[in-house]
């Protein structure tokens, strides 16, 4: 059975990707005149060809301020918690194959986990926040890029330099569907459903991943 669009969907983050590919090469904007035609009107066409480049080219403070607008915010988790959740999904339409015709019909229930593995799992932090990017640098997570790292507010373009690392954000359907409630979080499966834990780091002390020393 193939489930992959449904494990798309909810790992489909927003990176600062989406800088990169409007970082397209301009090349050569406007007409060029040579040295000694360079009269009045020439050189007001070149200014506007300048211009108008430099409009189209994102600068660093809109690279390194970028969030998605579904970007979810959530609060500093307040308690250590843990808690699964059922990733029984149910079609809300019938899935059509190439010729039209219904491989599984509305209302059709299925767990994509009962058919692919989500390795390295999730941690979800808040990037704007010291503490936990710090605890995320303590955690073994930091060093495994199979594990995701989302951002639920701060800058995802500051922490990919920093972390040497791919950063995503937290959209709300990707939050609501793991009922993450408080950062940092850290989601892995378990069995045939994901394993949510919000854990508690002091703002006097740094904790281990499991938020204790």
């Amino acid at each position: 059975m193939n489930c992959k669009f449904f494990i798309s969907s909810m790992i489909a983050f927003v990176s600062v990707a989406h800088f990169s590919q409007a970082m397209i090469n301009l090349g050569t904007v406007g007409e060029t005149y040579p040295v000694l035609e360079s009269d009045v009107i020439a050189e007001l066409r070149q200014e506007a060809a300048k211009r108008e480049a430099r409009d189209k080219l994102p600068n660093a403070v809109q690279m390194q301020s970028y969030q998605p607008a579904n970007l979810h915010v959530l609060p500093r988790a307040t308690a250590n918690r843990s808690f699964l959740v059922d990733m029984n999904y149910t079609l809300d339409q019938d899935l059509l194959d190439a010729e039209g015709k219904a491989l599984y019909p509305k209302g059709f229930t299925f767990n994509p986990l009962d058919y692919l593995s989500f390795s390295g799992g999730l941690v979800v932090v808040d990037g704007a926040d010291p503490l936990q990017i710090d605890w995320f640098k303590k955690t073994p997570y930091a060093d495994n890029h199979r594990a995701r790292l989302l951002l639920s507010n701060g800058s995802a373009f500051e922490l990919i330099r920093q972390l040497k690392r791919p950063v995503f954000y937290l959209t709300s359907d990707i939050a609501e569907r793991l009922q993450l409630t408080a950062v940092p979080s850290i989601v892995v499966q378990k069995e045939n459903k994901m394993l949510v834990k919000e854990i508690v780091i002091p703002r006097d002390k740094l904790g281990g991943p499991n938020g204790n020393e």
